[in-house]
């Protein structure tokens, strides 16, 4: 069965809205290596049409300081898009689900391949909500921004949700990688 893995970088006041800081060098590897292992990203449309075309086309650019994740980005097999309201798809590896959140995922983590990422704030809520991610990759960055959408606002839980920290990783940039998998 494969694992839903939820990976976002946050400031210390929670901030996760990517217009507020950027991650540095060290950081961007570490996605690097968790991108590599991805087969499905699973996303919203806000989160999708910030993606996508954006790593695919920084892909085509080996000199840009971004490509190595770029080309991570573009090597996942499947994109899965849960949106009502996009009108169609940006390439052939693009599906868009318009119903049944759950259902869909639970039928994706079934199947055979490597582990399904999903990023982002809203659908991430939901997913979680509905105690369907397995794995969280949290990126702490030492930086406080004040404003901004924070990490799982409006987030409607039946019950808390038990984590349990498995790794930390302290970065040379000062951000710090928790890892936590669901009890």
């Amino acid at each position: 069965m494969r694992n839903l893995v939820f990976a976002i970088n946050i400031s210390l006041d929670g901030c996760c809205d990517h217009t507020k800081f950027r991650p540095s060098e060290d950081t961007m590897e570490y996605f690097v290596h968790l991108t590599r292992s991805a087969g499905t990203f699973l996303y919203g449309r806000i989160t999708y049409q910030l993606m996508v075309p954006y790593w695919p086309d920084i892909a085509k650019d080996p000199s840009d300081e971004d490509y190595e994740f770029a080309q991570a980005f573009d090597a996942v097999e499947k994109i899965v898009v849960f949106s009502r309201s996009l009108d169609g798809p940006e390439g052939e590896k693009t599906r868009i689900v318009r119903t049944g959140l759950k259902e869909e995922v639970l039928k994706m983590k079934h199947e055979q391949g490597k582990n399904i990422f999903t990023g982002g704030v809203n659908l991430a809520s939901q997913l979680a909500g509905l105690g369907l991610i397995d794995e969280y990759h949290f990126l702490v960055h030492p930086i406080i921004v004040g404003e901004g959408r924070r990490l799982f606002e409006g987030i409607n839980l039946q019950e808390n949700l038990q984590l349990k920290l498995v790794e930390s990783k302290a970065f040379k940039s000062g951000t710090v990688a928790l890892r936590y998998l669901k009890q």
